[in-house]
């Protein structure tokens, strides 16, 4: 990773998360990175949290840069890849992490058989947690796909599944972070509405999904098992899932990564229809 030069194209929430978890766990050096944005605030932010170097010029910034990450919304990537096409370097490696954007797609605008690996990170990123899943396009090769994967594992877990499973990737891990900041502000809440203070409610809540998330990750074991370790007969868990299932909770769960898988696969079908 010595000779890395990395550009991050889009300082929002996910660029800087990524760029941070590839700082703090020491994988590159602040000096080695640039981020660009046309924000000159989110270039500050970013230069003022990570020490890193900035740029409004997304076409100068590329041009010695070994690794690309594409971190832009993608309604605006074919703009920012046809503005970037003509100094980037043959064997710069794309990484893009823009939802719903297909790899051919930008293989197709940047032409050279542009080697590209899409990733779907999480926000999680930010505390080197993120759940991440990855893909390499056409012409990408298996180191291009290793280093790929090295980059993203210095912010969480890795995987790599086929390009056809990325928008369901989106609807559950991508969005997921969502979903249970909303269950942990639903059991602070829950907590209060009992007699219990805001400040011990939500550190009990916290802890309650980190552990459980743990016993999942660490004993390996499906959580329908774990579940019964909790639920005695006549007990007070029994009692709150029959209540859960009576409210629909997990099929509420289910709909909201079905409808947000949907919205990934609208993102990326004008593109698709546009290209065609």
């Amino acid at each position: 990773m010595k000779n890395v030069r990395l550009v991050c194209i889009g300082a929002g929430n996910m660029g800087t998360a990524f760029v941070k978890g590839l700082v703090d766990a020491g994988l590159l050096l602040p000096s080695r990175i640039t981020v660009t944005d046309k924000t000159q605030r989110r270039l500050t932010h970013a230069h003022r949290e990570l020490r890193v170097k900035t740029s409004r010029d997304n076409a100068q910034a590329v041009k010695k840069a070994n690794i690309v990450v594409l971190a832009v919304k993608p309604q605006i990537l074919d703009q920012v890849l046809t503005e970037i096409k003509a100094t980037v370097a043959k064997e710069t490696l794309f990484l893009s992490i823009a939802a719903g954007y297909p790899t051919g797609l930008i293989e197709n605008l940047l032409g050279n058989k542009a080697r590209v690996v899409r990733a779907m990170p999480n926000i999680a990123a930010i505390v080197g947690q993120a759940a991440t899943a990855i893909c390499k396009g056409k012409y990408a090769r298996k180191r291009e796909l290793n280093l790929a994967r090295k980059l993203f594992e210095a912010c969480g877990l890795v995987i790599e599944v086929e390009e056809n499973k990325m928008d369901a990737v989106t609807g559950l891990s991508g969005t997921g972070p969502m979903y249970v900041f909303i269950i942990i502000e639903a059991l602070s809440d829950a907590g209060v509405r009992m007699g219990l203070g805001r400040y011990e409610s939500t550190r009990l809540a916290t802890q309650t999904v980190l552990g459980a998330a743990m016993m999942v990750e660490q004993t390996g074991q499906h959580p329908i098992f774990l579940k019964d370790l909790v639920t005695s007969p006549g007990g007070t868990a029994i009692n709150a899932l029959y209540s859960m299932e009576k409210t629909g909770m997990r099929a509420v769960l289910m709909e909201a990564v079905e409808t947000a898988t949907k919205k990934s696969q609208e993102l990326g079908r004008p593109f698709n229809n546009k290209h065609d």
